[in-house]
């Protein structure tokens, strides 16, 4: 399980663990975005900082109808205790947790300031 709490603008926050191309360790909290159907945004200085490899260019339609292009990069993720590789999107300054990383988990939020965030994987 994951847990975070929604912080006190109404975000619902969780801690991840990022891994950089020298395996160096990085602890980031991000907001989990429903809206976002894919799997992280990271800004661009820390995708640099951590030095991840570029897959490729990317595009999508952010929440304003405006059309954003990006660079995507691999990262590795510690998700409910195991390393997972994933897709980012090098944009924005708040990093974000989309609805593909969420998959197969049950999303439970206590909306208020300081409310429990909980990620749980569904039995398969």
């Amino acid at each position: 399980m994951i847990e975070g709490s929604v912080n006190a603008a109404y975000e619902a926050t969780i801690p991840l663990r990022l891994y950089g191309a020298n395996s160096q360790a990085f602890g980031i909290s991000v907001v989990v975005d429903t809206g976002f159907s894919e799997f992280l945004t990271l800004p661009p200085r820390l995708v640099a900082e951590l030095e991840l490899p570029f897959a490729y260019f990317g595009q999508a339609v952010l929440a304003d109808d405006t059309e954003a292009d990006f660079d995507v990069h691999h990262v590795t993720v510690l998700w409910d205790g195991r390393p997972r590789d994933v897709e980012v999107g090098a944009m924005g300054g708040t990093p974000l947790a989309g609805m593909r990383l969420l998959d197969q988990h049950t999303l439970t939020i206590d909306v208020e300031n300081g409310g429990r965030v909980a990620i749980q994987a569904k039995a398969q």
